[in-house]
């Protein structure tokens, strides 16, 4: 008989410790979707105007409600910036991640330099565009809650070249992956790039596979050179970041006639198979 009542108190003993167990557990009960409000939906972007404010965006703290009540833990956003119709879908929309905080302010040179300079939305300049923005909040691994969408238009303006032009205005092919190798001054014009623009360079030319390339403004002269922005032959092939005085460009494997372009306004180049 005393056997059975101590198996029975201990049954009871470990019954209350897994119904405590359970009450202890914490569960997400829901929360709110931030709200998000701009202030403005028509914003001006001048030159010369880079400091000041463009936009400010402020959104309402989602209060993710646990089962211990309103949680104080940190929350992080997830903001998202896309042009109209593309459903923040878009291989170049902007997105950054911003803990804690309610709100951010884009001054008139951040968001230009967003908008057509930074590798990222590349807007045409002094065109008209509608732009969508949305916050996304987290909070541990918890359901994420999508805010409403605010849009505003606006007009970007050409900011300045991220890598500084050529002074001479030309651009010449060297290296041992092309037909002059690393002899200076080059073969011209075989060796001379076009220009499409003031801040766009293109040539076809036929390459040695594997080897190194760089770009000079003056023919014959080592003095000024473009690179990639890096150590030397350490960058992707088929394009990468540019840079002055930078690392030799390491070309594709496969020897061929490729495309080259170079592009001081956002500062890249990329070498294409043809």
């Amino acid at each position: 008989m005393k056997l059975i009542y101590r198996l029975l108190l201990f049954s009871i003993l470990l019954l209350g410790i897994g119904c405590e167990k359970d009450e202890n557990k914490i569960y997400l009960e829901g929360g709110t979707a931030p709200a998000l409000t701009a202030s403005s939906n028509n914003v001006s972007l001048e030159p010369g105007e880079e400091a000041n404010t463009a936009l400010v965006l402020n959104w309402t703290n989602p209060e993710y409600q646990f089962t211990t009540g309103i949680s104080s833990q940190d929350v992080t956003y997830t903001f998202e910036m896309d042009t109209l119709g593309a459903n923040f879908s878009s291989s170049k929309k902007y997105t950054t991640v911003i803990a804690k905080d309610l709100s951010k302010t884009f001054t008139v040179g951040q968001l230009n330099a967003i908008l057509g300079n930074d590798m990222i939305l590349q807007l045409d300049p002094r065109r008209n565009y509608t732009i969508e923005l949305r916050v996304i909040s987290r909070i541990g691994s918890a359901a994420e809650l999508v805010s409403n969408v605010v849009s505003f238009t606006t007009k970007p303006f050409a900011p300045p070249p991220k890598v500084e032009l050529p002074t001479t205005g030309k651009l010449y092919l060297v290296g041992d992956a092309s037909p002059g190798g690393w002899a200076n001054p080059v073969p011209v014009p075989n060796q001379e790039f076009t220009k499409v623009s003031n801040t766009l360079y293109e040539i076809t030319v036929d390459l040695v596979g594997g080897k190194s390339l760089l770009f000079l403004p003056l023919n014959g002269d080592w003095g000024v050179k473009y690179g990639w922005d890096g150590s030397n032959n350490t960058n992707n092939p088929d394009g990468d970041k540019l840079a002055r005085g930078g690392g030799d460009i390491k070309v594709p494997t496969t020897s061929g006639t490729y495309k080259i372009t170079v592009d001081f306004q956002l500062g890249l180049f990329s070498v294409d198979k043809q």
